[in-house]
């Protein structure tokens, strides 16, 4: 079984910002292999499937993102899922906005969300995608950044964005990560105006 979790906050007044872009993915995913995400399972929203002949279960956390690592422990020991075979989706200060990092493990790099999925699972071996939100402005603490709608110029390249990471996961659901890697790392030009 795959076990792909998207990070995001519960709270309605978060649900278009850049800390919910794991939450965006989750559904752009879901749309695209047909699975609805709403039964209730532990400290997730759940929704599962099958691609290329394995069960899938898609996973959006109800704990705040800072608080992931409860929800993402407690769906691995329910589901008995190995580590490689989980991928957490976050969003990332230190990328672009819009490019995409796939990678089958490594450290939280400064990301709240994945230093508690790494603490609660004692281990950084698991996947995870990082979607680039780009830089806070200049004075501006990132802690309040992540929290901020996107503009409707950064919108326009996120939609692409969105899709483009549900692709790639669907390809590595399909093909393998690294298959999805060599595809989906890759710089993508962004609109001059931003």
């Amino acid at each position: 079984m795959k076990l792909i979790i998207g990070l995001g906050n519960p709270d309605r007044r978060y649900r278009n910002t850049r800390h919910n872009v794991g939450w965006e993915v989750i559904d752009r995913l879901a749309h695209r292999l047909g699975i609805a995400v709403n039964q209730e399972d532990g400290w997730a929203t759940v929704g599962s499937g099958t691609v290329a002949r394995r069960r899938v279960l898609l996973a959006k956390p109800k704990t705040y993102v800072n608080l992931s690592g409860t929800a993402v422990a407690d769906l691995r020991r329910r589901h008995r899922a190995k580590l490689a075979d989980l991928l957490v989706v976050v969003d990332d200060l230190d990328l672009p906005l819009g490019r995409l990092r796939l990678r089958p493990g490594g450290s939280h790099g400064g990301h709240n969300g994945l230093r508690s999925i790494i603490d609660a699972l004692e281990s950084d071996a698991f996947p995870r995608l990082r979607v680039g939100i780009g830089r806070p402005p200049a004075g501006m603490d990132p802690a309040d950044f992540v929290l901020t709608p996107f503009t409707v110029e950064e919108r326009a390249v996120m939609e692409v964005a969105l899709d483009r990471a549900a692709e790639a996961i669907d390809t590595a659901l399909r093909e393998g990560l690294p298959v999805a890697m060599n595809r989906f790392n890759v710089n993508v030009a962004v609109p001059s105006r931003l």
